[in-house]
């Protein structure tokens, strides 16, 4: 119970100069009657998720059949805001799930993405599409395909620089392998996200 307790005391320590405004130089808002942009051209948001993905469609292939179980994710994002709506950016991703035979399939998506972003006081909700390429690997077999992944995310603004909430999107996957099925691979991404803006 005194370990319990010495690590509650720790993360309060640890978490009260984010908390702390006695000392801070940045501006204060009144959240209740702030109602300017939050973004602007210019601003560079930089997000870091982790989370799971979920296996759902699969046209060319039986998922069931080989048993995909349910993946982990993490993915970084930065972002260049052209206005205080719209913005432009990148992504690094991977996953790793595992199939009934033992066997193990990692994706590394990358690519490029557009988003248009709505606020109200401390919440923002962007909506995003990225278009990239995507190297797989499943048991000693490689493929380089494409990758096209449409998302929505929810975040609450903490303070100026930081937000913190939750994504999802959906991962469309096509595989045209030489003398093999065309199969058109879906899963559904979940992730926790911590964002810092520049």
């Amino acid at each position: 119970m005194s370990r319990f307790w010495f690590f509650i005391l720790i993360f309060f320590l640890l978490a009260l100069p984010a908390f702390s405004q006695a000392d801070s130089d940045e501006p204060q808002y009144d959240w209740d009657n702030y109602d300017l942009n939050m973004y602007s051209a210019g601003d560079r948001p930089f997000s870091i998720n982790l989370g799971v993905l979920f296996p759902t469609i699969f046209s060319g292939v039986d998922s069931r059949g080989i048993g995909l179980s349910l993946g982990g994710t993490g993915s970084l994002y930065y972002d260049y805001f052209l206005s205080p709506e719209f913005y432009i950016g990148g992504e690094i991703s991977g996953m790793f799930a595992f199939c009934r035979a033992g066997h193990s399939l990692f994706i590394i998506p990358m690519g490029v993405r557009v988003g248009y972003q709505f606020v109200y006081r401390r919440i923002e909700i962007p909506l995003t599409m990225m278009i990239g390429i995507a190297p797989q690997l499943y048991h000693e077999q490689n493929y380089f395909g494409m990758i096209i992944k449409p998302g929505a995310a929810f975040y609450w603004r903490f303070n100026s620089d930081w937000s913190f909430g939750m994504n999802t999107n959906w991962w469309f996957l096509p595989q045209w392998p030489k003398g093999g099925p065309t199969v058109m691979g879906n899963f559904l991404e979940l992730t926790l996200s911590a964002r810092y803006q520049f």
